[in-house]
């Protein structure tokens, strides 16, 4: 059962396997993904960031993919990673700038991974922006009113139950398909009716998760 979500996530990442909103990222990620392996060292993801976001731009100008109506009057919140922006009633938009990650590539996996295990919180990758020369993609999310303050608690024994192990504050990992989960704060898991919403998450692949997919 292991080894069929193990083979389930590389089909997710690599787009032979659909997710809700997964379209548009698979296809990026695959076009930045240009036939290289991932698993790079960190030291050469650093070095090609750069070039990275420049080729992702080419794609967004070529595609029309760029977002220049965003109501900045709606702001919410924002953290290192993103700001997030009310829509409407239902959605919030989030600009983020993959400042938690080594590549543009990574974190459009994070967004993958994120809509295949919390799909009732999946981001819709609307485009991408850019303000002061940063470059944020802008992903649309449903609103969650939330109903009680989350117990931490229970998002560790719901984790647990799926195979992450707490391995420190508030970040996870699952030892056996070499994903790591982190910042689940109360801010990021937020709770509505005794249900449990995560609607910011931080995923990291390692060595591990890539050298399944070559042992398959």
């Amino acid at each position: 059962m292991l080894n069929d979500l193990k083979n389930e996530l590389h089909n997710v990442l690599s787009g032979k396997s659909q997710i809700r909103f997964g379209t548009i990222i698979q296809t990026i990620a695959s076009y930045l993904n240009d036939g290289e392996e991932s698993g790079k060292s960190t030291e050469i993801e650093k070095h090609f960031k750069k070039q990275e976001a420049k080729k992702l731009e080419d794609y967004i100008a070529k595609n029309n993919f760029w977002i220049d109506n965003i109501d900045f009057s709606q702001y919410v919140s924002e953290g290192a990673e993103q700001k997030v922006y009310l829509k409407d009633s239902e959605h919030v938009l989030k600009l983020n700038d993959a400042i938690y990650y080594n590549s543009w590539k990574d974190y459009l996996y994070n967004l993958l991974l994120h809509n295949y295990f919390f799909s009732d919180t999946a981001y819709e990758l609307l485009g991408f922006t850019k303000n002061d020369e940063v470059l944020y993609a802008v992903v649309q999310q449903n609103y969650v009113s939330i109903t009680s303050s989350t117990d931490l608690s229970k998002v560790k024994e719901f984790l647990t139950l799926n195979g992450f192990e707490n391995n420190r504050n508030n970040d996870y990992i699952h030892p056996e398909l070499g994903i790591i989960l982190e910042d689940l704060h109360d801010e990021n898991v937020l709770t509505r009716n005794e249900i449990l919403y995560f609607i910011d998450t931080v995923f990291y692949l390692t060595e591990k998760f890539w050298a399944n997919k070559n042992e398959r």
